[in-house]
């Protein structure tokens, strides 16, 4: 089950391994005037400047080797991403639109990148009442690749969120090492730089990929025009975790489907949960197909990890309802538990 149900939420959460690196590097976060202003020259280095480095993410007892390219040219913003151990993966951002080129699965996969934060850097804006859930402080200094650097921490106050450790550059105040923590501090992932270097201009051929695409199939997935099924359209978390709350309402095709599925995104700000909901497919008539096709498909249950966080999934009133981000377990489950229809009256 749990093999089933991460293979399904890599579509649920495209390119995981962007995700993963987001939510790793380069959180904005309130607390201190001095862990703030450090945190708000890590956003604008990450964002602006033109930077060329090799990193080690270390995750789940394993270690990949990346290159991490980023330029900003005349307003716009182009990255590359790319695996140095064998599996080939690549992913490039123009601008609004990212390309995940997966040579393992054999895929090609595009969809809009909303975010306008760095790969090294999904900067969310939120309020000081994010104070709340979140304990933000500055450590005692520290030298990463022999700089020295500023050390911020950003602890979480419950069990529902993850907590951060970064040790920021003191002259670029670009992140040299990230770890993502759980509630009692455990790291649960770490990014350490190998090589750094901020530059000043970038060629067009180290942003193109050495991917060879032909034979490989290419998916277009993300945000859809289309709404989904008014059904779907009606559900919602009757319940959420402290600080959570609807930021994103709308439709998302996954994969190959052909019907849209509701797209739910719940954040406090920092840590985000996205819920998606799936119509069943429709009992088929005994006799008019083969019956082991027809069963092909049982719907998901239960729990799997995916990258540094999780996703739950569950059947509600008929429909697959999956929760993933990262985050604990629990905040998943809690989430996905609590989804309902409210086709007969009225939601928060």
């Amino acid at each position: 089950m749990s093999y089933a149900l991460r293979s399904r939420a890599n579509w649920l959460v495209p390119c995981a391994a962007v995700g993963v690196l987001s939510l790793a590097l380069g959180q904005r976060s309130w607390g201190t005037d001095d862990a703030r202003h450090w945190l708000e020259r890590m956003d604008q280095a990450l964002a602006t400047r033109n930077y060329d480095g090799t990193f080690f993410h270390l995750s789940e007892g394993r270690v990949e080797t990346m290159r991490i390219v980023h330029r900003v040219k005349a307003g716009r913003v182009t990255e590359r991403l790319q695996s140095l151990d064998g599996s080939g993966r690549e992913f490039v951002r123009d601008d609004g639109e990212l390309t995940c080129y997966l040579p393992d699965q054999h895929m090609v996969l595009v969809e809009p990148r909303q975010e306008h934060g760095p790969f090294l850097g999904s900067l969310p804006h939120f309020g000081s009442d994010v104070d709340q859930f979140y304990l933000i402080e500055s450590l005692p200094d520290s030298h990463v690749l022999g700089r020295p650097a500023r050390v911020i921490a950003v602890n979480p106050k419950d069990q529902y969120r993850f907590g951060y450790r970064l040790w920021l550059d003191e002259h670029t105040a670009m992140p040299l090492k990230t770890q993502l923590c759980d509630a009692r501090g455990q790291v649960i992932e770490q990014i350490l730089f190998a090589r750094l270097s901020m530059r000043e201009s970038i060629a067009d051929s180290e942003l193109t990929p050495a991917v060879r695409t032909e034979g490989m199939r290419w998916v277009r997935q993300g945000p859809t025009a289309d709404s989904a099924a008014p059904a779907l359209a009606e559900y919602r978390a009757s319940q959420l975790p402290p600080g959570f709350r609807l930021t994103v309402s709308g439709a998302q095709t996954l994969g190959g489907a052909s019907v849209p599925a509701a797209h739910l995104v719940y954040s406090d700000g920092l840590a985000t949960v996205s819920v998606f909901v799936e119509a069943r497919p429709q009992p088929i008539a005994p006799g008019t197909e083969d019956p082991a096709k027809a069963a092909a498909e049982p719907p998901m249950q239960g729990l799997a990890r995916v990258g540094s966080g999780f996703a739950f999934s569950t059947v509600v009133q008929g429909h697959q309802v999956t929760a993933v981000g990262e985050v604990p377990a629990q905040t998943v489950e809690f989430i996905a538990h609590s989804v309902r229809s409210f086709a007969d009256g009225p939601h928060h």
